[in-house]
């Protein structure tokens, strides 16, 4: 894979020198997906990347030993807890995938409220380290905001991304079982991973005990059979933050970039920080990039004619924000005040959890990567309509066996009982949907600079009272269907984790009809500054209960298709 922007595009005169057909900012999921869709509509594409270079399966190093094997046996030290408190937190940083989330003390943000910003900065991005769980979005999520009132509508439907998709699914590889449900749209999948018989035996219970709710298998970028020539089957081995060399998960590392460079038109320059784009007022469209070398402060533009934001969320906003002018002194494409405002995550980290009994003689083999999900049973007709808030949310979880923990005894004999399997139990943790609030913020720091002399991003966000009234319900339906499904000593949490947490940030950018309303129109493209696209998080008009990559994938493939069409037709 190409990795310098000097080789094949080097001429000796003005802009031509760094030209392409394209720029992509950003290597994660959606940058990762243009990537590959304009190389093989035959455009020269470059990838502009923040952090350094990782190849698949060669800088994967650590993910074959075992804990015990290990210097610290996977676990945290306190240098990393004091380099890294934020990223520290995230359940996928351990001693060997630690090397995938950056250093907070090297890249500072300021809160106005808690926000915890879980980021990777290296060439494939959180691609690497993600959940894997991929849900499509309904019409009930693309219809809320007109319906409820809350923010703007989605200029789309779900008609309009249904074929998209389905051509993302074919490719990323998503394992998982068709339901036909209305609030949860059955996809192309993979054959589905298997509940272990705990899990089976609750959905059971709750199938009987609900006209409402099921429980079914969690749909994940994991691949249950072999795709393409090299990609998996996954081996169970629960392992994926750490980059599994099997390619046994959908990352861009291992599918969006390879297949990017097999057509021979990707360049990727890694260490390019993105300073701002670059804006012609005269021909009323975007020029280029200016990039920030991250190691020598070098500076350099880099030209085409259409432009990929996919920097993440809020990496795309301090992008815009940054990227100044006299036609646009907010924010490039900022006439509707409406970049960094908006900001949503998922709110989560409640649920409750039982011992299930009756399942002594039987055991699981392997560490299945994936878990169960209850989809959305709240507000989805009058049937279900709830009176104290709007829209829903989702549960996962999974049943499992421990060890036993209260042995006695000293030696071989004690040993032997440490080995012993204990009971079953099961969790389910809620995630739900939060609402657009304009002010929820990210803004430019007045005060504050970072290393390479950018003005740190401020951040401005917290859940309200729809989302408080909705975690009661989000507590108490958890307990109620864990006992109705028949486990015993049902009990209930709620830690209360801070936005950014679920790491879904979304918004800040967002899709709508009115450019007096949204910065973005129904092909993801500005509508003040039509050759720029914008296909990650910030895109997002609201953000629903699901997991939202896959619907990334479907946004930025269907994007890249009208933009090249538009390009060929000489409108950007």
């Amino acid at each position: 894979m190409p990795q310098d922007s000097t080789s094949v595009h080097l001429n000796i005169t003005g802009v031509k020198v760094h030209s392409y057909d394209a720029i992509v900012v950003g290597s994660g999921i959606s940058g990762g997906w243009a990537a590959k869709e304009l190389c093989e509509k035959g455009l020269k594409t470059l990838v502009l990347e923040r952090g350094r270079d990782v190849r698949h399966i060669k800088d994967y190093d650590g993910t074959q030993l075992n804990p015990w094997e290990r210097p610290h046996r996977n676990q945290q030290t306190t240098t990393d807890k004091q380099n890294s408190p934020i990223q520290s937190k995230c359940y996928a940083f351990n001693e060997v995938s630690k090397k995938f989330f950056v250093n907070d003390n090297d890249h500072p943000y300021e809160q106005s409220k808690p926000f915890d910003w879980v980021r990777g900065y290296h060439v494939g991005g959180r691609s690497l380290m993600w959940g894997r769980q991929c849900y499509r979005w309904s019409d009930i999520d693309f219809e809320a905001n007109l319906k409820d009132g809350h923010g703007v509508d989605w200029p789309i439907r779900y008609n309009d991304l249904a074929p998209w998709y389905t051509y993302v699914e074919k490719f990323a590889g998503i394992s998982g079982s068709k339901e036909g449900l209305p609030q949860l749209p059955d996809g192309d999948f993979l054959p589905p991973m298997q509940m272990n018989v705990v899990e089976q035996h609750v959905a059971a219970q709750i199938r009987k005990n609900f006209n409402d709710r099921v429980m079914i298998i969690g749909r994940v970028a994991n691949h249950t059979t072999k795709v393409g020539t090299n990609r998996g089957p996954c081996q169970y081995r629960d392992r994926c933050h750490e980059g599994c060399p099997f390619g046994g998960y959908f990352s861009s590392n291992s599918a969006t970039l390879p297949a990017a460079a097999n057509t021979g038109n990707l360049t990727i320059r890694p260490f390019s920080v993105v300073s701002e784009i670059l804006y012609d007022k005269e021909k009323r469209k975007a020029t280029g990039v200016r990039v920030i070398d991250a190691n020598t402060l070098e500076v350099t533009e880099y030209f085409a004619p259409v432009i990929f934001l996919n920097a993440s969320t809020l990496g795309t906003t301090q992008i815009l924000l940054q990227s100044k002018s006299e036609a646009f002194p907010n924010g490039l494409g900022n006439g509707s005040d409406q970049i960094g405002r908006n900001l949503m995550d998922h709110h989560y980290g409640i649920g409750a959890w039982g011992l299930v009994e009756g399942f002594d003689d039987k055991y699981t083999a392997g560490r299945r990567p994936n878990g169960i999900y209850i989809p959305r049973f709240r507000n989805i007709n009058k049937a279900t309509e709830r009176k104290d808030y709007v829209r829903g949310f989702g549960y996962q979880g999974g049943a499992s066996r421990g060890r036993v923990t209260d042995a006695e005894g000293i030696g071989a004999d004690y040993k032997m009982a440490l080995l012993e399997p204990g009971v079953w139990g099961i969790g389910i943790g809620a995630w739900g949907e939060h609402l657009p609030y304009e002010d929820n913020t990210a803004t430019l720091s007045t005060e504050k600079t970072d290393k390479w002399g950018l003005p740190l991003l401020k951040i401005d966000c917290t859940f309200r009272e729809n989302e408080m009234k909705m975690r009661v319900d989000m507590r108490e339906s958890a307990e109620e269907i864990l006992t109705k499904a028949g486990a015993q000593h049902v009990s209930s949490h709620d830690g209360s984790p801070n936005p950014g947490f679920c790491i879904h940030e979304m918004g800040t950018a967002r899709m709508g009809h009115d450019p007096k309303t949204s910065v973005l129109n129904k092909w993801n493209q500005m509508h003040e500054v039509p050759n720029v696209f914008i296909t990650d998080g910030a895109s997002m008009s609201s953000s629903a209960c699901q997991n939202p990559s896959v619907t990334y994938m479907a946004l930025t493939a269907r994007a890249v298709d009208y933009a090249v069409k538009e390009l060929k037709k000489g409108n950007l």
